[in-house]
């Protein structure tokens, strides 16, 4: 099984606070680290972690982090191959605060992410070719994820897109998706109306298809998610787990979803994977630190 990602490459900066600040609060924090992160690059590690054939598509800076970003990629055993050098933008960062609770901010910088465009299609046509399933966000110009969805959609490829960070998407982009996983607040940006119960994410997830996706999957946290598809829909309930940090749960999730997809999983299996790999990474702190391996999420499907 072959799973292409296209998408954002960062140093995730990552401060750890009592709580987040309010506008104008100065506060003491407790540690500081700086660790590989990007959505597309976290749900890269989290596919390959799981067992895939995981192909990453993206662009760093010709700097330290992008030499360190690219050698982590590799170490993880994702094949970064169609990962280009930008000759004048640096290295997308994230800058994140996490507090006790596990709940955080992030702030992006783009960099070299903004970037992607001709050239990285390019590379990603070269790759749908074996591809099952390809993973899209939206931390690279939207102009090339529709581009990608496309792409992969003439060749019969899964097409799997995390509309994070939130924002509205045109209904070309929407209609090319297989499967649409926003959180709440990422699903009431693109539907219009607040998604804060589960009868909001019902609604939110029928008005989404009716736009296009053919599956619609909104992840609720410690609620689990609510799947909207031709075959109706369903409330799955999340893995009862402590929380550490919440970063990257939902890249995580994106990745178990894809990877129990391409290895031919029924659909709602494949979102218990998702939902298992998400309740493990919360568990850790960082981002592609957290991902777990297969035989985590294994053993976590197999207790419940």
């Amino acid at each position: 099984m072959v799973i292409a990602v296209f998408g954002s490459i960062n140093i995730d900066l990552v401060v750890t606070a009592p709580h987040l600040p309010h506008p104008g609060e100065t506060l003491t924090g407790h540690t500081f680290r700086s660790v590989p992160g990007g959505k597309g690059a976290n749900q890269a590690v989290a596919c390959a972690r799981l067992g895939a054939t995981s192909r990453m598509v993206g662009r760093l800076g010709i700097d330290s982090f992008g030499a360190a970003l690219r050698a982590g990629l590799t170490h993880e055993g994702v094949d970064a191959g169609g990962v280009l050098d930008d000759p004048e933008l640096p290295s997308g960062m994230a800058l994140i605060t996490v507090d006790d609770s596990g709940e955080n901010t992030i702030v992006v910088i783009p960099g070299a992410n903004s970037s992607v465009g001709l050239a990285e299609l390019a590379r990603l046509d070269g790759l749908l070719a074996e591809a099952d399933v390809l993973l899209l966000q939206l931390e690279v110009p939207l102009l090339a994820v529709i581009a990608a969805a496309a792409h992969a959609r003439t060749r019969g490829v899964t097409v799997i897109l995390d509309p994070a960070p939130a924002q509205a998407l045109p209904d070309d982009l929407i209609a090319l998706v297989d499967v649409l996983t926003p959180n709440e607040t990422e699903a009431a940006a693109l539907v219009g109306f607040p998604v804060a119960s589960l009868a909001d994410a019902a609604r939110a997830a029928e008005a989404l298809r009716a736009r296009g996706a053919r599956n619609v999957v909104v992840k609720r946290g410690r609620a689990g998610a609510l799947v909207s598809s031709a075959d109706g829909t369903l409330s799955l309930p999340s893995f009862p787990v402590v929380a550490r940090d919440t970063v990257a749960a939902g890249d995580a999730f994106n990745g178990g979803l894809a990877v129990a997809l391409a290895e031919g999983k029924p659909f709602a299996e494949a979102i218990r994977w998702g939902l298992a790999a998400g309740a493990l990474a919360v568990t850790r702190v960082g981002a592609q630190a957290a991902m777990p391996t297969r035989g985590e999420v294994l053993a976590l499907l197999d207790r419940a």
